[in-house]
This record gives C-alpha cells, structure tokens and sequence, in this order.
C-alpha cells in the first residue's frame, strides 16, 4: 500500500498512525496536495490528501473510508471503531467531531493565509465551532475514567481527537488555551509520548 500525504495534516496522520497500530506495511509518500498536486492527481482526481493506493492499484480517498477500509482487514474483535452498541455510534460520533474541527481549522488557515482581507465574522465563526466543540469533547472525555475513550484499547476515537489538537496547535498557536480543557490534554500529553506518535509526525509546513 502507499499513504500519500503530508503527516501535519491531521487526516493524513491518523490514517499512518491506524497503519502501523494494525501492523500493516506501506509505503509514505509525503506529497504535498499543493506543489505535488500533479503527483496526487493520477491517484486521486480531487488532488487531496490522504489518499491511499491498494496493492491492487485502486486508491481510497477521505480518511474515514480508509479507516472503515483498514478496520474490515483487522481480525476479529481487533477493529478500532467497536463494533457493539451504543459505544460504535458514540465513537463514530467523537471521530466525527474531531474531523469537523480539522476541517474547521484548515478553513481558517486558508481564510486568514489567501485572502487580503480577512472576514472577520468568518474567523469568529470558526474560532467559536472551535472551542464549542473541544468544550463538547471535554465533557465526554471528562466523564470517562478508562484509558482510552473506548475502553482500554487505543481507538480511532483517541487518534483522531489528538491528531486535530496537535494541528490546531501547530497551524493556529494561541488561537485555544488546551489547559482550559485539562482531560484532552492529558489525552494528548500521554498518546504524543507514544513511539507511534512520535514516529508518524511532522513539523506543520504551511502550503505555498
């Protein structure tokens, strides 16, 4: 398989991070959707990122497609969205969220890096989606007492949420306080440590 992408994109990183948990081999090709737009293309025809290329040559786009790709190929039990409910829907629901703040975070990157005048109303917008749902994810992270959101296995959950922080920080500094929403933090604090953190990384490289 190839992952194509840059790992300070939060969506390229979790898929890495999902291929190394599930012990799958691949190849990285750090393609920018940007100044390799022409590379990225001939596997995708949206020209985004992640995209990966199966052995058999099809390409799966949007990180949450390969996931449910990745997770079909993990033996039984060992996907990491869960499988029961209500925990599956409450994951699907968290890894949503954090997907949603990405989003929201790459829209006011580009927001405030490509245009000459800012909107105001439109940053404010998206600086309140924001903190309104990190304050969300607070509570329900608050109010679980396991090490991880789904129990005592890492999940897509825990992947996605700390991927997003780690971008907002790098692409937005300031732009939250992450000690006014101490149990994602501590989230955070612990995964990053991780070899498998550490390993799929990179320094945010603001696109030209």
């Amino acid at each position: 398989m190839i992952l194509i992408g840059q790992y300070d994109s939060p969506f390229v990183r979790r898929v890495g991070i999902a291929l190394r948990l599930y012990g799958i081999a691949f190849t990285h090709e750090p393609w920018s959707a940007f100044s390799d737009a022409d590379k990225v293309r001939r596997y995708n025809p949206l020209t985004r990122v992640p995209t990966l290329v199966l052995d058999n040559g099809d390409s799966l786009i949007e990180s949450h497609i390969i996931l449910d790709y990745l997770d079909s190929l993990a033996p039984g039990g060992q996907a990491m969205f869960p499988s029961a409910e209500p925990a599956r829907h409450q994951a699907l629901k968290v890894a949503a969220l954090a997907m949603g703040l990405g989003d929201k975070a790459v829209s006011l990157f580009y927001e405030r890096r490509l245009h000459k005048e800012v909107s105001t109303v439109w940053v404010e917008r998206c600086r309140t989606q924001i903190t309104d749902v990190l304050g969300v994810l607070e509570t329900d992270r608050a109010g679980r007492d396991s090490d991880y959101w789904f129990g005592d296995r890492i999940g897509h959950a825990d992947i996605g949420v700390v991927c997003v922080l780690r971008f907002i920080n790098d692409a937005h500094p300031g732009l939250v306080t992450i000690g006014g929403f101490p149990a994602l933090a501590a989230l955070s604090s612990r995964l990053e440590a991780m070899p498998v953190f550490q390993e799929i990384s990179q320094a945010f490289i603001p696109p030209n």
